[in-house]
């Protein structure tokens, strides 16, 4: 497997930016695990906002720069967030995930204990 030309990683981030910091809606779908619902309702619109104003990228937590990961602390819990990429179907992995024609983005929220 080769890895992405600079551009096309590039090019992903600004999607994984874009579709994250816009909140829930058309681009994708923002999926919270079990064990962040458990916490409640006000607990799961605080960890939905801070991801969506996430910026605390480094080499450590994001080492191709696609901004695609993130780790972050509510209520004295850590959460993680990952954005995935699948075909329009949401069946199969995103052939090109630079290319937003065929790729749908999912963005899952999870206490770290669940990764």
């Amino acid at each position: 497997m080769t890895t992405p030309s600079i551009a096309i990683r590039h090019r992903v981030r600004d999607l994984n930016d874009s579709f994250r910091t816009s909140g829930p809606g058309l681009a994708g779908q923002w999926r919270c695990t079990a064990g962040v619902q458990e916490f409640g309702v006000d607990f799961t619109l605080l960890a939905m906002r801070a991801v969506c104003h996430f910026d605390s990228f480094t080499g450590d937590n994001d080492p191709y720069g696609e901004h695609d990961f993130g780790s972050f602390h509510i209520g004295g819990q850590h959460l993680f967030w990952k954005i995935d990429y699948y075909d329009l179907t949401l069946c199969w992995p995103s052939e090109n995930p630079a290319d937003p024609t065929v790729t749908r983005r999912v963005i899952t929220i999870m206490p770290a204990s669940e990764y």
